[in-house]
């Protein structure tokens, strides 16, 4: 039997079978009104009526789309369905019997039965079809998956437990929510235990090693507090999307996903100001530098929904500049996005794409970020690459008649302690120089912190390391960094640029420091081990590295934007700055030690002062092979 067939013959049965609640209910209603013994005159008036009613009813009934649910899936909008049609129904009999006046007259109370009868008949048929499919269909994977705990019991929460009782994988064996009204009691056959904090004793009781967090309307504040409660119990979290993130139509089940570090952040959703963002890049070209890194790329996507004329893709590595544009010709191919090959430092180059393609706003990505990497045996090529390099691209961005030039700066610009830092800092100061000397270019700076899984940084490095079976390796157990989603890094940096004026240093909010030590901790437990299973090994602090890191240097002010996650740091030049004894020094066509580097650095940037750490010694502890510094 072909699918068409299978569906008319249900329908028909279903069609069959409300035609009998018809009949059912209106013989019914009779009965409860003469107490089961009809007189013989009313005998006549109910078949009379049913002959007219059954007719009638079948239009109501298709015209109430009864007929388009599926009797297995049958839930609310099917009973408004039936209410609809018990409504028309009443109404169109009470119209029939003023019309054809009845001898006798109907009595009154069929009036009130029958559209009760009729509800309870069609609407409880549906109720026990359904429950009979589940039950033979579902019935026994209840109780045979993984045991795991619902952590809300809102409107989702209860999606995701009757989605689980399908699920061979899962068996939800209770719900937990802060909430004393819903304490005891089921939903779907599960019941609520307790509030979110008791997961660490429920789980053990009912030794469930899995929670799944059901509280997308939570705020991040609350999610990370969840998810923290989750780790320290010792069971793997999964979680919803937030509510504006659910994607409609789809089951609460596929919907799950593994905590990622960026839940335990707990930092509250970036909104930008689509409108003026959108006034700054909608029909015109954008130009991103170190466009196959991790913000670079980033950048690219969010410029991406703002409908740019044309993105100039600029970056050295062949590899990610590939991989750059395949992304975008398979999920964006609307987006003319040009990549090109190139050096920053090189002129010809950097001159002949700004001519060429003429951007209104570039964004400068392009840098050597590795701090350990630049500090030794590579600080001259620091000093060329984010300093010269930014020269470069700002004279030529000048001449090309660029509107606005965005560099992505860094906190380790502040009161650098490394070569990298100073360097970046370096290339705010000539920033700072150009605009002064700019007539039409506007130059703004942007600086935040470490950004979660960019190349190089902490966040995959642990990754690897846990997948090898450890050990994590962190430098010392007091480093603190600042740590922002790529995402939102990106956002944030194109709101900066629709805000700037020229001559800007923008500080972004990036919430409180998180301890490294922490992060590698939470890092083995969203990878399902145990901390005694992952050993931690602390290596001491590397050249150039310092325990804290700061967003704003000493003797800089800040000043609130109209955005609250943005801040604006005036910075002062430094005092004697000539750029052209800084072009000359940069422009030396040998090379430079590291020592030498970092004496001359500080005649640019007086706040830099280099740090070398004692040398590590090699201590036990428990679990952990500790280095102190």
């Amino acid at each position: 039997m072909n699918v068409a067939l299978r569906s008319n013959w249900r329908s028909l049965a279903v069609f069959v079978f409300d035609m009998i609640a018809v009949t059912a209910a209106w013989g019914g209603a009779f009965l409860l009104r003469f107490n089961g013994d009809i007189p013989s005159e009313y005998l006549s008036l109910l078949w009379t009526g049913l002959l007219v009613l059954l007719p009638a009813q079948a239009l109501i009934f298709r015209g109430a789309g009864l007929y388009r649910g599926i009797w297995v899936f049958a839930s609310m909008p099917d009973l408004l369905r039936i209410l609809r049609a018990a409504a028309i129904s009443i109404f169109a009999i009470a119209v029939g019997v003023v019309l054809l006046a009845p001898q006798p007259p109907l009595p009154r109370i069929v009036f009130v039965a029958y559209p009760l009868l009729l509800i309870l008949i069609m609407g409880g048929g549906r109720a026990i079809y359904r429950v009979f499919k589940e039950h033979r269909e579902f019935g026994a994977l209840r109780g045979v998956g993984k045991p795991v705990i619902v952590l809300g019991a809102g409107r989702e929460a209860a999606n995701l437990v009757e989605e689980l009782g399908r699920s061979a994988e899962w068996n939800a064996v209770a719900m937990l929510d802060d909430d004393p009204a819903k304490r005891h009691r089921e939903i779907f056959g599960v019941r609520v235990l307790g509030g979110i904090d008791e997961v660490g004793r429920w789980a053990e009781i009912l030794k469930a090693r899995h929670a799944i967090i059901a509280m997308p309307e939570a705020s991040p504040a609350r999610h990370r507090a969840v998810a923290n409660l989750c780790l320290e119990a010792g069971v793997q979290a999964f979680t919803l999307p937030a509510i504006g993130q659910i994607i409609s139509n789809h089951a609460a089940i596929t919907q799950l996903r593994r905590l990622h570090v960026e839940d335990l952040l707990g930092r509250e959703p970036v909104a930008i100001d689509s409108p003026q963002v959108r006034e700054l890049f909608a029909g015109r070209v954008a130009m991103v530098t170190g466009a196959g890194g991790s913000i670079g790329a980033e950048l690219c996507r969010q410029i991406a929904r703002f409908n740019p004329a044309r993105i100039v893709a600029f970056e050295l590595s062949e590899f990610a500049l590939y991989t750059l544009r395949e992304e975008f010709a398979e999920r964006m191919p609307e987006i003319d996005l040009v990549p090109v090959a190139g050096d920053i430092k090189d002129r010809a180059r950097v001159a002949e794409v700004l001519e060429r393609h003429a951007p209104a706003i570039v964004f400068h990505a392009a840098a050597y970020k590795h701090v350990p990497l630049m500090e030794e045996h590579n600080a001259w090529q620091a000093a060329r690459n984010n300093a010269l390099g930014t020269l470069v691209l700002g004279e030529a961005a000048m001449e090309a008649g660029v509107d606005k030039f965005v560099l992505v700066s860094t906190d380790k610009a502040v009161n650098p302690t490394n070569v990298m830092g100073a360097t970046k800092r370096l290339a705010e100061v000539v920033c700072q120089d150009l605009q002064a000397r700019s007539t039409r270019t506007r130059f703004e700076m942007v600086r935040f912190g470490n950004v979660l899984g960019s190349a190089g940084s902490v966040i995959p490095k642990f990754q690897a390391q846990i997948e090898r079976g450890g050990p994590v390796t962190v430098t010392h157990p007091e480093i603190t960094r600042y740590f922002m989603a790529t995402h939102e890094a990106a956002q944030l940096l194109l709101q900066a640029a629709a805000m700037g004026e020229g001559g800007e240093i923008f500080v972004l909010d990036m919430g409180e420091p998180i301890r490294v030590l922490d992060l590698a901790r939470h890092m083995i437990r969203l990878s399902g081990y145990a901390e005694s299973e992952i050993s931690i090994v602390f290596t001491g602090l590397r050249p150039g590295e310092k325990l804290y890191e700061e967003v704003l240097a000493n003797a800089e002010q800040t000043r609130p934007t109209h955005h609250p996650k943005l801040r604006v740091a005036r910075s002062v030049m430094p005092e004697g700055f000539i750029m052209t004894e800084l072009r000359d020094w940069l422009a030396h066509r040998g090379t430079r030690g590291d020592d030498e580097v970092r004496r001359d650095l500080r005649r640019w940037v007086r706040e830099y002062a280099p740090y070398n750490p004692p040398k590590p010694v090699l201590v036990a502890r428990g679990q952990e092979n500790v280095t102190g510094a």
